[in-house]
């Protein structure tokens, strides 16, 4: 039995080894993005119905999405620049603000971004959101979460194809999903490893940096997040706190981002 898994997992180890941008981590997704992609749109539709955004002529909105859209246009344009441009293929860049006090913020495959009020406070001006938000997408651009989800599969659900796992057990797919994705309030084994978390944010840097936006404010940003978990953990600090490890990275990393930096 093992052997015959084996046998079928080899061709999707072939098709899914790839390198990330900006760091060349090989990586390895059992998923297709395509799958990926199609589950996001429903499950991003299922959250909006629940969660009703905030209207477009709210302050924060406009925020969110002028942000928003500057690092999109500006991770395109890199990925476009070194050959990478089907790590965004197919993605229609939505953005959206929910009133929820949590301390949050998710980007799905397929480029769809959610900002929860919660967070707001923490990033206290754009450079802050930015952060925030160049963060989410590199996760998305760097299919963390294909790779988090793949893992889930395997440990749960025997590494069955996600069309056969949604068909038999839609229930546990549909949360190993929105683990993978930080939606909720549990993320459980499936929570980024210090490995993405890292990766995450150099990628957030470059990206923020080419959209304008200084990337020194990660650290300081960082900084608050970390201290606000002696009343709880906020969700994207739930499983890896935002340490003085963390903060050194960024340091030691900022000089390569500011490389892209050119004021707006």
């Amino acid at each position: 039995m093992k052997r015959t898994l084996l046998v079928l997992m080899l061709p999707a180890l072939v098709v899914g080894c790839h390198r990330v941008p900006i760091t060349g981590r090989k990586q390895v997704n059992l998923l297709s993005e395509t799958e990926m992609m199609g589950m996001s749109l429903s499950q991003y539709q299922a959250f909006i119905q629940e969660n009703p955004p905030l209207p477009d002529g709210d302050p924060r909105v406009r925020q969110v999405r002028t942000i928003g859209e500057r690092l999109a246009r500006a991770a395109t344009e890199y990925l476009t620049e070194h050959h990478a441009a089907d790590r965004v293929e197919g993605f229609q860049w939505t953005f959206n603000v929910v009133d929820d006090p949590t301390v949050n913020a998710w980007c799905m495959p397929g480029g769809r971004v959610v900002v929860y009020t919660g967070i707001l406070p923490v990033t206290q001006d754009d450079a802050g959101l930015a952060v925030v938000m160049g963060h989410e997408i590199a996760h998305a651009i760097a299919r963390h979460g294909n790779e988090r989800m793949s893992q889930g599969m395997a440990v749960q659900l025997g590494g069955a194809a996600l069309s056969v796992a949604l068909s038999q057990e839609p229930s546990l797919t549909n949360d190993l999903f929105l683990q993978s994705y930080g939606i909720g309030s549990q993320l459980g084994t499936l929570a980024f490893s210090r490995k993405h978390e890292s990766e995450a944010d150099k990628m957030g840097l470059v990206f923020m940096a080419l959209a304008g936006y200084d990337p020194q404010a990660a650290p300081s940003f960082w900084e608050r997040m970390s201290a606000m978990g002696g009343g709880g953990a906020p969700e994207l600090l739930s499983t890896h706190p935002s340490d003085e490890r963390r903060v050194a990275d960024l340091e030691a990393f900022m000089p390569e981002a500011l490389k892209y930096y050119a004021p707006r």
